[in-house]
């Protein structure tokens, strides 16, 4: 009885020990990845904001990209979603290409003045540097399963600074209503492997990067008034997110319905982008965004803020530039969480705080993600309001999602039964 017992504990001592020698290596190059990413968007960032004239080149920078992508990239161009089909069903090995593909396109969209994340191309870098020690260590299906969810688990904890939140994130994005336990250990240890690495590497004899911090203010007292006030806010912004979910994907449609040669697409969306830009004072709802969102937890925000990014980002990502949503969602639920202070009753940091991670919440399926990611950049006091928002508004946002390749695993709701293990991107 004594050796039966032993053994289980004898195993899981070796996929202990293996797992933390793959997720040390992983997290290393990912988080050095992540640095230098990091890095080159404040370069770019700063070249655009004090060169405004570069925004007139969108269009040519966005030829360039797709061309590149149409050229060399067709096989790793749906970016995310390939991972997320990879982890659903893995087979052949991510090609390597979608690293330096989606990092090139990235940087490019934000110097030329593009609205987009970088979520997206953390996560891409990740996965695809990740999925490279498959076959060098000879991984079978499962093994590579939990690789890959490592990989993005590195890619979005070094990015944003949020090692609980990005381990999550790899476990909760590929499964819709599901975590997938058995990859816990090493995604933990990818995340928290990454986010490390990726913070020695920001030091100022390295890459010098810092990532941005926010603070909420004010956390009112929990009553019952409170908890209704939160629910409302979390209803609006789970109908943004969903907002945002369909537009980038009508857009996208409609690109690709009448632009046939796609390295066009980003030639007309640029050029559409550049006039909206004029006519909305576009430094404000350009690349990241960051100093709006800083701004939007200590001031009011104008109403109309969230809806212009919601437009400009979905028009970048919709006709074909590259980069990701999530820096675009924090941005949108920020301003919009900040507005609604006017009608609703709460501290305007608070609702901006709120509104940054449910926005996310609902477009991107993960209220787990985004319930840690609150704790971790907003602090507990406001946990409780972080979680409820982020809760309501996934479930206000039904079944659509930024992931076109996510898996219903268990439905939202019981009128929703009927769509469950189908591929929301076919809904």
């Amino acid at each position: 009885m004594k050796m039966k017992s032993a053994i289980p504990q004898y195993s899981i001592t070796l996929f202990t020990i293996k797992w933390i020698g793959v997720s040390a290596i992983v997290g290393l190059l990912v988080g050095v990845a992540s640095a230098f990413f990091l890095k080159s968007l404040e370069i770019v960032t700063h070249l655009r904001e004090t060169n405004p004239w570069l925004l007139l080149l969108l269009p040519a920078g966005g030829f360039v990209v797709g061309l590149i992508y149409y050229l060399y990239g067709q096989n790793v161009e749906s970016g995310n979603n390939l991972i997320i089909d990879r982890i659903n069903l893995p087979k052949g090995v991510i090609p390597i290409k979608m690293a330096p593909l989606v990092l090139f396109g990235t940087i490019a969209t934000h110097l030329f003045g593009g609205s987009a994340g970088r979520e997206g191309t953390a996560v891409q870098m990740g996965g695809a540097i990740a999925d490279q020690f498959g076959p060098i260590f000879k991984f079978k299906k499962r093994d590579r399963k939990l690789l890959l969810i490592s990989g993005v688990a590195a890619g979005f904890s070094s990015v944003f600074n949020t090692p609980l939140a990005g381990a999550i994130f790899g476990l909760e994005v590929f499964l819709m209503g599901k975590i997938t336990y058995e990859a816990i250990l090493p995604a933990f240890l990818a995340a928290i492997s990454a986010n490390y690495f990726c913070e020695i590497f920001s030091e100022p004899h390295l890459f010098n990067v810092h990532h941005t911090h926010y603070h909420i203010s004010e956390v009112p007292e929990l009553n019952a008034v409170n908890i209704l006030l939160i629910v409302v806010a979390g209803l609006i912004f789970g109908l943004a997110g969903m907002g945002f979910s369909r537009l980038t994907k009508f857009f996208g449609t409609k690109f690709k319905k009448h632009i046939k040669y796609p390295p066009l697409r980003p030639v007309i969306g640029g050029a559409i982008l550049i006039v909206l830009a004029l006519t909305f004072d576009g430094q404000r709802y350009l690349g990241l965004g960051v100093p709006v969102i800083k701004s939007s937890f200590e001031q009011q925000e104008v109403a109309y803020a969230f809806l212009i990014k919601l437009i400009f980002t979905s028009l970048t990502l919709g006709a074909g530039f590259k980069g990701g949503e999530v820096t675009p969602l924090f941005f949108i639920g920020a301003t919009l969480g900040s507005a609604l202070s006017l009608v609703i009753d709460l501290p305007t940091g608070l609702l901006a705080g709120a509104g940054f991670v449910a926005v996310f919440s609902s477009a991107a399926n993960t209220p787990i993600t985004t319930i840690f990611m609150g704790i971790e950049l907003f602090g507990h006091e406001a946990g409780v309001y972080i979680a409820l928002a982020c809760v309501v508004a996934y479930l206000f946002s039904g079944h659509t999602g930024i992931y076109s390749s996510q898996i219903i695993s268990s439905a939202k709701h019981a009128a929703l039964l009927r769509q469950s293990g189908k591929n929301i991107g076919k809904l």
